[in-house]
């Protein structure tokens, strides 16, 4: 294999290969990704055996085709400190030399039998979407998504096709987010899947485009996603998704709305003095105050105009849940609804996108009584 192409390409391809090279493994030759140069193109495979990618670059001068399976990070370090515009990749003997100007570097190759089998874009059920829009419904839900062990089937995002709608939902059991786009479904009908949030952040990550239609293929044990330069597969999560109905009521007591940007300065006023605290929302007509104690950093106050017209009432929530919502929120204004201080508050951050966070409790006496 002999391949001339651009370094910074290059190193952006073998950044993206890196993601699904796993910390720890059993199979010492996942740590690698596997190069295919072909007539005219240079691919990269890489897998977890979770999520698995094939990334390709056309721009490239191909001399001999053929196959080099290499230490992914270390390729990575080694391009990026390499200096030149352009980088060669070749095999000499076992041995595949990666150099610009001056500059090699010899890495150790794996035998490329015992990289796994790597499938392709079947395209026998799949729908369209732009590139755009699917990476923002993954950003407005994946940061709901579960982290901590626990309920493994919370550690994904459940992908439905709801009538002419795609949706995505994601929550760690005290949030939750919820949105929809309308697709093209060409009669595409599937069983809600639960995809690994890391594979379906890698979607967004393959997109160079955010105008290309991308396509989705769907099929009962994994969902597969093809791009202009990229088909990336990622296996489904089994086990059972919180039903989360109950959570969205028909009708609400209470519903203020606020100015996204002025309720996100409050928050982070409130979240630098109680970040794991609670912060106390209460609703008196047209106006939001916002309080926070905490017994080792002091309390904060702060009140803003709202639409409210309803009788007094108070809930309170983690700022930094709040504010993970407020980031995301598509519009200039935001809604709150709720039907008292223990039910779960529903924010609506765009036509079709909400975001429901459960409710704190917490200590509303003084902080020197609170300490006594």
């Amino acid at each position: 294999m002999k391949v001339l192409c651009n370094r910074e390409k290059l190193r952006d391809a073998l950044s993206i290969a890196n993601q699904l090279v796993p910390t720890k493994t059993t199979k010492p030759v996942l740590e690698n990704v596997c190069l295919v140069a072909t007539d005219h193109s240079l691919e990269f495979l890489a897998t977890d055996q979770e999520v698995a990618m094939r990334y390709t670059l056309d721009d490239v001068q191909v001399a001999d085709t053929g196959v080099a399976v290499i230490p992914a990070r270390i390729a990575m370090e080694v391009v990026r400190d390499l200096s030149g515009e352009m980088c060669q990749i070749e095999m000499i003997g076992s041995r595949c030399r990666l150099s610009s100007n001056l500059d090699h570097c010899d890495l150790v190759t794996a035998d490329p039998d015992e990289f796994p089998v790597i499938g392709r874009f079947e395209a026998t059920k799949h729908i369209s979407i732009q590139g755009g829009v699917l990476t923002k419904l993954i950003a407005q839900t994946s940061f709901a998504a579960a982290r901590e062990p626990g309920r493994y089937a919370m550690h994904g995002i459940q992908v439905s096709l709801q009538g002419d709608h795609l949706q995505l939902v994601a929550t760690d059991g005290r949030r939750l987010a919820k949105v929809s786009s309308p697709v093209d479904t060409q009669g595409v009908t599937t069983e809600p899947l639960i995809v690994p949030t890391r594979g379906m952040q890698l979607f967004s990550r393959v997109i160079a485009d955010p105008l290309d239609q991308v396509h989705l293929e769907f099929s009962a044990d994994r969902i597969g996603m093809r791009t202009r330069g990229a088909q990336v597969f990622s296996r489904v999560i089994e086990g059972q998704f919180p039903i989360y109905d109950a959570l969205f009521p028909e009708e609400h007591k209470y519903e203020v709305q606020v100015n996204r940007d002025v309720f996100g300065q409050k928050l982070r006023l409130a979240a630098s003095v109680g970040q794991e605290q609670g912060v106390r929302m209460q609703l008196t007509a047209d106006k939001l105050n916002l309080f926070v104690r905490s017994v080792s950093r002091g309390e904060a106050e702060a009140s803003m105009e709202a639409i409210y017209q309803g009788e007094e009432s108070e809930i309170a929530f983690r700022p930094d849940f709040v504010l993970d919502g407020v980031k995301r929120c598509e519009s200039d204004q935001l809604t709150l609804c709720f039907n008292g201080p223990s039910s779960p508050g529903e924010f609506r951050l765009g036509d079709q996108y909400r975001y429901v966070v459960m409710p704190v409790t917490i200590d509303t006496r003084p902080v020197a009584a609170a300490t006594s």
